[in-house]
């Protein structure tokens, strides 16, 4: 999971930077919502290749 984090900032910082920095303006439940969606995402991913 490191892995696949560290490479958005690795290649390209700027970018990582404005993404962080568009998702400091959201609000709470709109984070809260794509929170939900990567849960909902990497248990689909879990259950179809394991």
């Amino acid at each position: 999971m490191l892995v696949i984090e560290g490479v958005l900032p690795f290649l390209a910082p700027k970018l990582w930077r404005e993404t962080f920095r568009r998702l400091s303006e959201l609000a709470d439940g709109q984070i809260r919502f794509l929170g939900l969606t990567s849960l909902v995402v990497g248990v689909l991913v879990l259950t179809v290749t394991g």
